[in-house]
């Protein structure tokens, strides 16, 4: 998969892939498609990547209707009530699996990366 809705990979990997009826999306980051700049702050980064995402769905046709699953990655797990917050914004019940996990070190020293697989 290859869409200029989101941010271009910034290595060695796919914006996504499709295997049969499902759709394994790389991380997103807050990174604009359009300058490949980071938006500043925690707030304004996870805004990005919901925008991120729903340009990766859309290239595809899919919708976030179409999301099984959530894996999100913060810097700093005391954020997770502001991504509860915005998981309850962007999505509608019943809401996709998800896990969540405080990480070191992000690319590009992101304050949140959120990947998604999607199916058909």
């Amino acid at each position: 998969i290859k869409t200029n809705l989101a941010p271009e990979a910034i290595g060695t990997y796919s914006q996504g892939v499709k295997h049969g009826n499902v759709y394994y999306f790389s991380g997103q980051i807050g990174l604009n498609p359009e300058t490949m700049e980071m938006a500043n702050g925690f707030e304004a980064q996870l805004e990005q990547v919901l925008k991120n995402i729903n340009g990766l769905l859309e290239s595809q046709g899919l919708t976030k209707e179409n999301i099984l699953k959530t894996s999100i990655f913060l810097q700093d797990l005391g954020d997770f009530q502001i991504v509860n917050a915005a998981y309850e914004q962007f999505f509608t019940a019943p809401y996709p699996a998800r896990s969540c996990i405080q990480a070191a070190k992000l690319p590009k020293d992101a304050l949140v990366e959120i990947e998604v697989i999607a199916g058909i």
